[in-house]
């Protein structure tokens, strides 16, 4: 308490380190950059749903910088403005880059994945991303979707977003539901005549029999729950 003084430059330019550790601070910001931006992607397109993750990581970056200045009096405001400066370079240099490079803007944001594909899930895509079955079956129970069959095509965009691509009224086929009182009714066993949906996939076999543990012929899974044919409510 002692050391403080009203109106000590050297203080609160600098804090109570030597300018010469505005240098340390340029490297130290670009360190945390990348390590930010890595963890970050990581951490899956859901984490970060709506922003990019440059965009995320250029949030974190100037939230981070502009904190401690505020409230500590020993944290000096050039470094702090030089990390502003530092991040905001690096994110103009990094989307320009991405802006004139297709691979350095896959590399940066990820791609399109497509997870259903003609009322089908695209089942070895699905698994590689951090998205859970029923985390999915929600969105698309929010965009009034009840089975698979009535969708065309469905994308996790690089914000993390879903975007869904439906048939038209009369090209709706038998699909598996996303309701869940329905998916609930999963089965190993096959005991009616119809047809039926893989939960695993999406896959539709028909039955004309009684059958225990019919395999798919897409995946290889076992489990099946009655199939739906139900069009679109608008």
């Amino acid at each position: 308490m002692n050391d403080y003084e009203f109106g000590d430059w050297q203080r609160i330019l600098f804090g109570d380190v030597p300018g010469s550790f505005l240098l340390e601070v340029f490297g130290r910001t670009l360190l945390m950059f990348v390590v930010i931006f890595v963890a970050l992607r990581a951490t899956g397109k859901r984490t970060v749903r709506q922003l990019s993750v440059v965009e995320l990581v250029l949030i974190i970056g100037l939230g981070s910088a502009a904190g401690d200045p505020m409230f500590y009096h020993d944290v000096g405001m050039l470094p702090a403005l030089l990390v502003f400066l530092v991040v905001i370079i690096s994110y103009r240099t990094l989307t320009r880059l991405a802006a004139k490079s297709p691979k350095m803007e896959t590399l940066l944001e990820g791609k399109v994945i497509c997870l259903i594909d003609e009322g089908k899930f695209a089942y070895k895509e699905f698994g590689k991303e951090d998205l859970g079955q029923d985390e999915f079956f929600m969105e698309l129970r929010s965009a009034g979707i009840e089975h698979l069959g009535q969708v065309r095509k469905a994308y996790l965009e690089t914000n993390g977003s879903i975007s869904v691509y439906f048939y038209e009224d009369d090209r709706v086929r038998a699909g598996l539901p996303v309701l869940p009182e329905i998916f609930a009714q999963r089965t190993k066993k096959i005991e009616q005549d119809g047809e039926f949906a893989c939960t695993f996939c999406g896959n539709i076999d028909a039955f004309v029999k009684p059958v225990l543990h019919p395999v798919c012929s897409r995946c290889g899974h076992d489990t099946w729950v009655k199939a739906l044919n139900t069009k679109r409510v608008t």
